[in-house]
């Protein structure tokens, strides 16, 4: 068995790759665009380029997503993306670029229990953490 997140980009599927890519490596390993669905479903025109599904690897996990459906707007509530098993100076990089036109809810540095720890809201509403062990 897998559970695995699906996010939904509500039409920033793309922006967003190129940003987890650059920031932590993601890579899509399986895309299909709506304009690759079968003739009998209602794509408009506009979001014929959008992602439809995707998998994406972020080091050795795979989760999945999309741009969504056409006039949804993503909600990323109740749940935080988790990233550690890093060294802390790579923790210290990673927090920083996704902070990058997103709001620090907790500011990265030493705690109790690790080396290097932060939370944020990266620019796309997505929660993280950034989690370095001593």
């Amino acid at each position: 068995m897998q559970v695995q997140p699906y996010l939904n980009f509500g039409g920033r599927f793309d922006e967003a790759l190129a940003f987890y890519g650059k920031v932590l490596g993601a890579k899509v390993t399986f895309m299909m665009r709506y304009k690759e669905a079968p003739g009998d479903q209602p794509i408009s025109e506009e979001w014929k380029e959008k992602v439809m599904h995707a998998n994406i690897q972020i080091g050795e996990n795979q989760i999945m997503g999309s741009d969504g459906r056409q006039g949804q707007t993503p909600a990323f509530s109740g749940f935080t993306m988790s990233v550690g098993a890093v060294p802390e100076a790579e923790g210290a990089r990673i927090f920083k670029e996704l902070a990058e036109g997103g709001q620090v809810v907790m500011p990265y540095q030493k705690t109790f229990w690790a080396a290097g720890f932060g939370m944020l809201v990266d620019k796309f509403g997505m929660s993280w953490m950034v989690n370095c062990e001593h």
